[in-house]
């Protein structure tokens, strides 16, 4: 952005209608806990500006200062011309009304299963008071297993992830939300570090980009992790190692929930025999399963 433009916009609406009018110029790629340019313009100006972020109309016309404009000058820069996504601009990420801080050590939070906790799994994992161990498998921020520590109070939660960054942002999270003494981090590629116990509930939101689609992500999502997005030739490499070692980890009644994005054919096509129960959740549809443990030993 260059100097003459920052010295024309005078108010916060100046600021708005600019950042909007530049994002869609550029074309940038959303997804990243926003789906159109004018709510991530919104979002990221009354972040900047320290304001509440459900309050935008009483600033629209209130002057922003020299410093101010010299802020959202840099940090709309850095969201147009080196396309990083707003999460990491803000070091922040939400799923409802959870707030997370994230960097480009982690994948930013936008699960489908946040949607499915607790309410959507009742009729399969019984009430709340059921639940009282959980494990979330590609805990990334850790902000799954900071959802299902809330979900479930009774519950121990192990939360995995293979990277150590990963893990060192998810215990800021568990930090702040005060669960330390509930949320075990461990470091394991899937199943391999885990200790022999098993669980009345596992969840996953492993890596599931095909490798066609990895080469065509939009430069924002080039900001994220690879081991976090990439799932091999058709997905489900991650997929595969889940479904093979969770009987071995789950309860007799134990249930597994596991998000796949876009790869329902190709996951009825690798495993025929398994009974696959697909979940809609606020946001999607076809994009999570569900299988009791009976289910994956029998159609193994």
């Amino acid at each position: 952005m260059s100097a003459a433009p920052v010295q024309d916009l005078v108010t916060l609406r100046d600021w708005l209608r600019y950042a909007v009018s530049r994002f869609g110029e550029a074309g940038l790629a959303f997804g990243h806990g926003t789906t159109n340019s004018y709510d991530e313009a919104a979002y990221l100006i009354l972040h900047a500006l320290h304001l509440p972020l459900d309050r935008l109309e009483p600033f629209l016309d209130a002057r922003i200062t020299h410093a101010e404009r010299a802020r959202l000058a840099d940090l709309l820069a850095r969201r147009i011309d080196q396309r990083v996504p707003a999460a990491y601009l803000t070091h922040e990420a939400w799923l409802g009304e959870f707030r997370f801080y994230v960097d480009e050590r982690v994948i930013i939070p936008r699960s489908f299963i946040a949607d499915l906790l607790p309410d959507g799994l009742a009729s399969f994992v019984g009430d709340a008071a059921a639940v009282t161990s959980a494990l979330d498998l590609c805990t990334g921020s850790g902000c799954l297993a900071i959802l299902l520590a809330h979900a479930y109070p009774d519950a121990e939660i192990d939360a995995v992830d293979l990277s150590s960054d990963a893990l060192a942002v998810a215990q800021r999270n568990v930090a702040e939300y005060g669960l330390a003494d509930r949320v075990n981090l461990v470091r394991s590629d899937l199943f391999a570090n885990l200790p022999e116990k098993t669980y009345d509930l596992i969840i996953s939101n492993p890596p599931y980009v095909t490798a066609n689609a990895m080469h065509q992500l939009p430069p924002e999502y080039r900001h994220e992790p690879v081991m976090s997005l990439a799932g091999g030739e058709d997905g489900l490499d991650a997929v595969r190692g889940i479904l093979r070692d969770a009987p071995r980890f789950l309860n007799p009644q134990g249930v597994l929930v596991v998000e796949i994005g876009h790869n329902r054919d190709a996951c009825e096509l690798a495993f025929p025999r398994l009974p696959f129960l697909w979940l809609d959740t606020g946001s999607s549809t076809e994009s999570v399963f569900l299988l009791k443990r009976e289910d994956v030993v029998a159609g193994r």
